[in-house]
């Protein structure tokens, strides 16, 4: 099969049944015509119609070896052009969704070929888990699965020292062995587009708890008996692309996961009861630098799409000449070309790995995600600072249908724009910084790759400053005239 189009998409996810609630009732009937999920599987379905366009096919595949065409993001980089090409097809799926899907197939699909090109560390512990893991990469490639995930147990108790008590697990854990396989019961939190996809791939959760019962890794099919996806209300059901242009189309729900004793197959499973693997995959598998790389590429889509918005705000109401308004801009600008430029220096000096696996240099991807955790709300910010007032009072697409049109098309003109076009346009910038979809953008971005005080402590370890530190020594150490 390989590549798939989005009706198959749709009618697959249709198929699943999951079980997916939300606002308290458990969807029913198509999850594609549900409003709360609508707009995004639609969304979605568009990715995978891209990959039929001729014009577009070049970048969005590459071809297996049993010479099927498949999605670019799961291929497996073995050289920098193999980098390129991956690049090129993150971001040609990024400008479709303005950059707003962090959990758009090719997320999720990085991370399964991550963790099987590097089969044979999880075939330490026992060689049945290498062919589980890879038998999940040929299914994924061959079927073009879509994957959502969830590593991340419920904030009960955040303290250092906190474990659960016994009775009734809260984190998921597996409470049983069985012939057949594990048994899981526990929730995992933000499991984004969960029930949206065909899978759902759980890895370790670290923290605290880190009994043998905790650590596991498995994917199953998302309508697994006893599996459950708990979501948020939606941000913009129902809403018009005119009035919620960003939200109405890419919210993508997130989901608390529930086990309710979820028999997990032994053949679905890749890595369970192993401490020293679970302190080794992430640096075995790359699995973290390669998700930063296709994260980087999205996001630096997302900012020209931010950069965009505040060029049209400036050129509609004239706002341009000011110097605190070329300076904000300005930000921008320096931050696209910042994260353009490490991104390709990540590809540059990218070096392959002991398994032949061609690996981006992590330094400058772990750089810009350390910086885009505070970079992202100081956009959200310049929106809100150039829009002002005009972001506040805004009608709505009934309005313009209604008698008082002619009152909005004199009082709500731009100088370069009519009314209609210039409310659609401030709409668009509303819905990046002000809207529930929005602000929700802004604390998704924030903690994309968890705590960002952690993730600053991961960078300070990861990062050599060594090399600097000499210099200085030997200056110091130097005669001086």
């Amino acid at each position: 099969m390989a590549i798939i189009n989005g009706t198959q998409y749709i009618e697959r996810i249709d198929h699943l049944r999951s079980n997916v609630w939300i606002n308290g009732e458990r969807v029913v009937g198509k999850l594609s015509e549900h409003p709360a999920f609508a707009g995004a599987i639609r969304s979605q379905a568009r990715l995978y119609d891209a990959q039929h366009d001729p014009t577009k096919q070049p970048v969005l595949t590459f071809h297996t070896s049993t010479g099927e065409l498949a999605g670019a993001s799961f291929l497996r980089p073995m050289t920098k052009e193999d980098l390129e090409h991956r690049r090129l097809a993150f971001q040609e799926w990024a400008r479709l969704t303005a950059g707003m899907m962090g959990r758009s197939p090719d997320y999720m699909n990085t991370a399964v070929m991550a963790l099987a090109s590097a089969a044979d560390f999880f075939g330490q512990q026992h060689p049945s888990y290498a062919e589980h893991i890879e038998r999940l990469y040929e299914r994924a490639v061959a079927n073009d699965l879509s994957f959502t995930h969830t590593f991340v147990n419920p904030q009960v108790n955040r303290s250092l020292g906190y474990m659960e008590e016994d009775g009734g697990p809260i984190a998921a854990k597996v409470v049983r062995e069985t012939a057949d396989g594990l048994l899981i019961k526990g929730a995992r939190l933000l499991a984004t587009q969960g029930g949206m996809t065909d899978e759902l791939l759980v890895l370790p959760a670290g923290g605290t708890l880190l009994g043998d019962e905790y650590m596991y890794a498995f994917s199953i099919p998302s309508n697994t008996p006893g599996l459950k996806f708990v979501c948020r209300p939606p941000l913009a059901a129902g809403t018009s692309s005119f009035d919620a242009p960003l939200g109405s189309r890419f919210d993508e729900i997130d989901a608390m996961v529930v086990f309710d004793e979820v028999l997990v197959p032994w053949d679905r499973v890749f890595f369970y009861k192993n401490a020293w693997l679970a302190k080794e995959l992430d640096e075995e598998t790359h699995l973290s630098i390669m998700l930063l790389h296709q994260v980087l590429a999205r996001r630096i889509v997302k900012t020209e799409f931010f950069l965009g918005a505040v060029e049209l705000l400036s050129e509609a109401i004239q706002i341009g000449g000011y110097q605190h308004v070329q300076e904000k801009i300005g930000e921008i600008a320096a931050a696209l070309e910042a994260l353009r430029g490490m991104l390709l220096a990540s590809e540059l000096h990218a070096k392959p790995d002991r398994r032949g696996t061609m690996v981006p240099d992590a330094a400058p991807l772990y750089v810009a995600a350390f910086l885009y955790q505070r970079l992202y709300p100081r956009f959200a910010d310049i929106i809100q600072l150039l829009g002002a007032s005009g972001l506040v009072c805004l009608p709505t697409e009934a309005d313009f249908s209604s008698p008082l049109r002619p009152d909005l098309d004199r009082y709500l003109q731009a100088a370069t724009l009519p009314a209609e076009q210039r409310v659609r346009l401030f709409r668009f910038a509303w819905d990046m910084a002000m809207s529930a979809f929005g602000t929700r953008q802004t604390l998704y971005e924030r903690f994309f790759f968890g705590d960002p005080a952690r993730f600053a402590t991961t960078f300070y370890h990861r990062y050599d400053r060594e090399a600097c530190a000499e210099i200085v020594r030997q200056f110091l150490d130097s005669e001086q005239p």
